[in-house]
């Protein structure tokens, strides 16, 4: 593909994801007066971009992979909701602070520092999206694999920006906000790299775990994504970007597949 080695594309199809988490933070350098109407429809474009992306590049493949029947979509169905549960057990008994609205979940975390309890609420959250990516290129489609890749770093980059925003808010320099949010996209290639081999290893069992990547997916936008766009009076813009970010994505997955 555009004349580019098969093995340079895999790299950075699993490493650029969250690379750009970071990217997305350059901005907290220029100012960090970032309005929360304009971050909530940022943030959700990101929740429209990865709800296509669930859709069109882990849901709709599991069932093509699986025979396109009724056993398909039952398998399918399992997988998604295996690859919820998974999440929500993780994110339930894990101790961590959400970034946006210091909602802390999980068990006892009066010892750890705050800063900790962000850096897992991260890991939990970027963690589904890298593992998405790597099963995305197991499955041999190299088309595929990077109309994901990019999907979800572009999603990244707003998120990069909420998260070194609610650093900086916190009153941690702009350095210091920049380099964690830059930190927590680096969960992502660990993920992709799971992901990549699961499918490797267990082949047979590829439409499961597209499914259960969709799965790990759907739980993140709806338990985080969506209801931190939804909690600042900016319900209908954010919901705009949403749809806004559904549509973008949906064209990257016919011009790129």
């Amino acid at each position: 593909m555009f004349g580019i080695d098969k093995n340079i594309i895999l790299i950075l199809g699993l490493t650029l994801p969250g690379i750009m988490t970071g990217i997305g933070a350059i901005p907290i350098f220029l100012t960090k007066n970032v309005s929360q109407k304009l971050l909530d429809v940022m943030l959700g474009f990101a929740a429209g971009i990865m709800l296509a992306a669930t859709a069109f590049s882990l849901i709709m493949p599991s069932i093509e992979y699986g025979g396109g029947n009724f056993k398909a979509v039952m398998v399918t169905s399992f997988g998604i909701l295996f690859g919820a549960v998974l999440i929500d057990l993780i994110d339930k008994y894990s101790p961590h602070e959400h970034l946006i609205d210091k909602r802390r979940e999980g068990g006892s975390s009066k010892s750890l520092k705050q800063i900790w309890l962000f850096v897992i609420a991260i890991t939990i959250h970027n963690f589904p999206e890298g593992m998405a990516t790597g099963v995305g290129f197991g499955t041999n489609n190299i088309a595929d694999g990077l109309t994901l890749a990019l999907g979800i770093g572009i999603q990244n980059m707003p998120e990069g920006l909420a998260v070194a925003l609610a650093l900086a808010r916190e009153n941690y320099s702009i350095k210091y906000s920049f380099i964690v949010a830059f930190l927590t996209g680096l969960v992502e290639p660990v993920g992709a790299l799971m992901g990549y081999g699961l499918v490797k290893i267990f082949e047979p069992l590829l439409p499961f775990i597209l499914a259960l990547a969709g799965g790990a997916m759907l739980f993140v936008i709806s338990d985080e994504i969506i209801p931190t766009t939804h909690s600042n009076g900016f319900e209908r813009e954010s919901t705009y970007g949403i749809i806004v970010g559904f549509i973008v994505m949906m064209i990257l997955d016919v011009l790129l597949g």
